[in-house]
C-alpha cells in the first residue's frame, strides 16, 4: 500500500499534465534553436511546478509528449520529458530567467510558458 501511494504521488508530481490544463503559448529551445513554438496545455502544480503538452495530443517535441518543470528551490527546477515510449527522461537542472520569468534555462534547453 505504501509503495503504491508513493508511486502515485511521484506520477502526479512529475507529470501534472494528466488533466486538461489552461491554454498557453509555449516556446521550447534546444541548443539555442526553437524546437517548438505554439499552443499548449499548461498545468500548474504545487509550489510553482508545472507541466506542458500540446492541445492536440501530438508530441510537443519528437518522441516527447509531456514536459515537467519541478521546482526544487527558489529559482531552480528539475526538468523531465515523458517519451512516447513512456520513459521519464531527465533533462536536468534549469534556472529561472531573470529577463523573462516565464522561462527556465538549462544547459542545452529553454522552456517558456506564457
Amino acid at each position: 500500500m505504501k509503495n503504491g501511494l508513493i508511486a502515485l504521488l511521484m506520477a502526479t508530481t512529475l507529470f501534472p499534465v494528466a488533466a486538461e490544463g489552461k491554454n498557453a503559448r509555449c516556446v521550447i529551445k534546444q541548443e539555442g534553436a526553437t524546437a517548438y513554438s505554439g499552443a499548449c496545455d499548461f498545468q500548474m502544480d504545487q509550489g510553482g511546478s508545472f507541466g506542458i503538452r500540446r492541445h492536440d495530443a501530438k508530441p510537443i517535441l519528437p518522441n516527447i509528449t509531456d514536459i515537467s518543470v519541478f521546482i526544487v528551490s527558489t529559482g531552480v527546477a528539475e526538468v523531465r520529458g515523458l517519451t512516447t515510449d513512456g520513459i521519464n527522461s531527465r533533462w536536468g537542472r534549469a534556472i529561472r530567467s531573470q529577463q523573462d520569468p516565464a522561462c527556465w534555462k538549462g544547459s542545452e534547453f529553454e522552456i517558456c510558458a506564457y
